[in-house]
């Protein structure tokens, strides 16, 4: 099974009038029109013009990195769903996330770990599902991983959701500890914060965070500047443990999630039952 600390990894790291055309261009038709407009419009009430909303901005200048920082951790622990997708390059590779998720207990979306091979993450809100591709079978089967994998081929596992050992994995659909560790980050929480400059974010506008951790890591969080004070994009500074890229969008958008059929679906019980004679 994944290891604690690559799931872990996942949930610590994982830190918006017609136009002139439409009168035609005949003179004599605009004419002929002319007194049936005019007339038209002296028996028709006047419009109010429809106000344009106001879009909240972030006052940069006038707040501080500190609050800033709080901002968009408020705004990312009031989100009632998330979409997350990045990378996080070790030494032992690249490993790739894309999940959604909602306050609701419901995600989807997949991990591809370097070396093993992709796991699709599903959960319904009640349950937890995973399932895993062929290399991922194949790599942690040991012996038995070939026949692992065609044995359990296209099928989900779930039932563990209880298991202590699968904590780390089930966590990952959690998106109030997920927001908590996004900007906090948990075990490297920051201890510093300065402000960054303004940019832009795949199309938003945005403003960057510069922290540092304990441990004199470096990171940078790219916050949106219009709407909701968002935090857009997460990235660590490379180091020794590696880099982290994390994009975060989707915001409040509904998330469906249906469960997959009973029978394309095997307990994690009987699953440890079979993998030892598999």
């Amino acid at each position: 099974m994944p290891s604690k600390r690559l799931v872990s990894t996942a949930v610590i790291c994982l830190l918006l009038g017609a136009g002139t055309a439409a009168c035609g261009d005949n003179k004599d038709s605009d004419k002929a029109a002319a007194p049936a407009t005019t007339a038209a419009a002296a028996a028709a009430p006047t419009a109010t013009p429809t106000p344009t909303p106001t879009v909240a901005k972030l006052d940069t200048d006038k707040l501080t990195a500190q609050e800033i920082k709080k901002q968009a951790k408020d705004a990312l622990t009031g989100a009632s769903a998330v979409k997350l997708a990045g990378t996080m390059v070790d030494q032992d590779g690249t490993m790739e996330i894309n999940l959604a998720m909602d306050s609701k207990g419901r995600c989807t979306g997949s991990m591809s770990v370097p070396g093993m091979g992709k796991v699709e993450v599903l959960r319904d809100g009640t349950a937890s599902y995973m399932k895993p591709d062929a290399a991922f079978w194949t790599a942690i089967g040991g012996q038995n991983g070939a026949k692992a994998a065609e044995l359990f081929k296209g099928r989900y596992l779930t039932g563990f959701d209880n298991d202590p050992e699968m904590k780390p994995f089930t966590s990952l659909c959690d998106l109030s500890e997920f927001s908590k560790q996004i900007v906090e980050g948990g075990d490297t929480a920051a201890t510093s914060v300065e402000k960054g400059s303004a940019g832009t974010t795949n199309g938003v506008k945005t403003f960057s965070l510069k922290v540092t951790n304990a441990q004199g890591e470096h990171g940078t969080i790219d916050v949106a500047t219009e709407g909701k004070p968002y935090p857009l994009h997460i990235e660590t500074a490379p180091g020794k443990d590696g880099q982290t890229k994390i994009d975060l969008s989707d915001f409040d958008k509904p998330l469906t999630v249906q469960a997959p059929p009973a029978d394309n679906t095997i307990d994690f019980s009987k699953f440890k039952d079979q993998v030892k004679t598999a």
